[in-house]
């Protein structure tokens, strides 16, 4: 990779590990309804005020449909997994769900007849599911209802970021990256904004709370968005999706560190067999090149 392309790689990797902080304050804030409508909006709004400053046309001419399934998706289904899980069952178990997100997006798109599974991705997705039985059997808190809710939540939002993320791969193929984000996240925060009349904000949002929100929708949503798809276009979609691996280190070691969050040795090596059975399931791991060799 180029020094662009890794400069890149790892601001990715910083902002979305540390994002689950900043959304732990916004859920404070706003609720985990706010938390979800809110960055979606203003993630919209910033990719949209930016095209119009720097020029840039953008044409949703026959998106429409289809930006629907992936804002119900990738957007508003994936941020609900999110922002319901993470205070329940914190940033690093969130963040190791969200690997899981390869296992479920092979699993679909096999289903659709999209790809094939190959041995080696079998064995990812082996490996993967048994490590996730780790992660919530052997927990270091104590298994209440809200604990299994936050982590069905998060399997529910690893499922509904693959399902869009297929979907778009098979719909939205030759549509622009800003007209796909722009669009996803503005249908994302129309759809959950009527679930704001019962899961209202808390209390009266500070304006360090509107700090943090803006900060997570414009950065650690249309920036990132914006940034990914400009290294998939530039280094392929497997090194790019390959960051998520990175995210979870770097949220484990700010939940670990600032929040002092506590994972059972069981859970560690859970998350351990997950991050090996994505690099299988992505091919990352140079299995086939030593047994050629």
């Amino acid at each position: 990779m180029k020094p662009r392309d890794i400069a890149e790689y790892l601001f990715l990797a910083l902002s979305w590990g540390l994002s689950f902080l900043v959304l732990l304050k916004v859920v404070a804030g706003f609720g985990w309804v706010g938390a979800v409508t809110f960055r979606a909006l203003v993630a919209s709004a910033t990719l949209l005020l930016a095209a119009r400053l720097c020029g840039r046309r953008l044409s949703f001419q026959g998106l429409w449909r289809p930006l629907c399934v992936v804002g119900a998706t990738t957007v508003a289904g994936q941020l609900i997994g999110l922002c319901y899980a993470t205070p329940r069952i914190g940033t690093a178990m969130a963040a190791i769900f969200v690997t899981a997100i390869p296992l479920f997006s092979m699993l679909i798109g096999r289903f659709w007849g999209l790809e094939r599974i190959s041995l080696s991705g079998l064995a990812g997705l082996l490996l993967g599911f048994s490590g996730m039985l780790l992660l919530v059997g052997f927990p270091a808190v104590p298994v209440t209802d809200e604990f299994l809710l936050g982590c069905a939540a998060s399997v529910f939002g690893a499922v509904c970021a693959a399902f869009g993320s297929n979907y778009a791969s098979l719909r939205l193929r030759t549509a622009g990256s800003w007209e796909v984000t722009s669009g996803a996240f503005l249908v994302g925060g129309l759809l959950t904004l009527p679930l704001l009349f019962w899961v209202p904000p808390p209390a009266p949002p500070s304006a360090l709370d509107y700090l943090y929100l803006v900060l997570s929708g414009s950065v650690m949503s249309a920036l990132n968005y914006v940034i990914y798809f400009g290294l998939v276009t530039r280094i392929g979609a497997t090194r790019t999706i390959s960051v998520e691996f990175v995210v979870t280190v770097v949220a484990v070691l700010a939940g670990a560190g600032l929040l002092h969050e506590r994972l059972s040795l069981v859970q560690i090596g859970g998350a351990a067999i997950i991050l090996c059975g994505c690099a299988l399931v992505l091919n990352l791991l140079p299995l086939r090149a030593k047994a050629q060799a």
